[in-house]
């Protein structure tokens, strides 16, 4: 079992954590309109979607490892030029972070959940993401392909799980560091370009 592969892969997964996106962010805006609990009630929602992206990808991609070593490699290239795309489409952004909590609504804890759960589950690019994302970090020669993939899920789960709940505490004081600090952007952008570059090297080298 290679351990460093796991920790290289909980590292990535913080920084994209960490990274300025569309669930992090609302994340912020619901913690810091709304309050804590809210937020954590919307975190618990995405986190939860994330299973089903996992089961997915899990079953879907180890049938394509067991099949043949020339679509594997097909998945792998394919996995790589789209995370390159995303650095790309990350190099291309503005660094700006834009906070803007007007016209969120108040919700009920329940309804944040689903409407995380939702936001998910609907969202295709998260199979991709995991699809082009998790065949690089598989760990070991003796667990089967589908616990390695799920193992991999669950440490995504539980990492930005916990970075999320982390934003949705400290929304208010993370709001205002970001509207004081205006480079925080900047270095967030790098850093994520940085990491899609390395993920996609490492998934392209990778060997089944």
């Amino acid at each position: 079992m290679n351990f460093d592969l796991l920790i290289s892969f909980m590292i990535a997964t913080s920084v994209l954590a960490l990274s300025p996106g569309p669930d992090n962010i609302y994340v912020l805006m619901q913690g810091v309109v709304n309050g804590k609990t809210y937020g954590l009630a919307t975190v618990a929602g995405l986190i939860a979607g994330c299973l089903v992206h996992t089961t997915l990808v899990a079953f879907g991609v180890s049938a394509i490892i067991k099949e043949s070593d020339t679509l594997f490699f097909i998945i792998k290239l394919l996995g790589a030029l789209y995370l390159l795309f995303l650095a790309f489409k990350v190099y291309k952004s503005s660094a700006e972070l834009s906070l803007n909590s007007d016209n969120i609504p108040k919700k009920s804890l329940l309804q944040l959940f689903k409407q995380g759960f939702i936001m998910n589950v609907l969202n295709p690019k998260v199979s991709i993401f995991f699809l082009a994302f998790f065949p690089g970090f598989l760990f070991s020669d003796t667990l089967s392909t589908v616990v390695q993939f799920y193992s991999l899920g669950f440490l995504f789960m539980f990492v930005s799980g916990i970075i999320f709940s982390v934003i949705a505490v400290l929304a208010g004081s993370i709001s205002e560091y970001i509207k004081q600090n205006n480079k925080i952007g900047l270095y967030l952008k790098w850093l994520q370009i940085i990491v899609f570059v390395g993920i996609a090297i490492l998934i392209f080298t990778s060997k089944k």
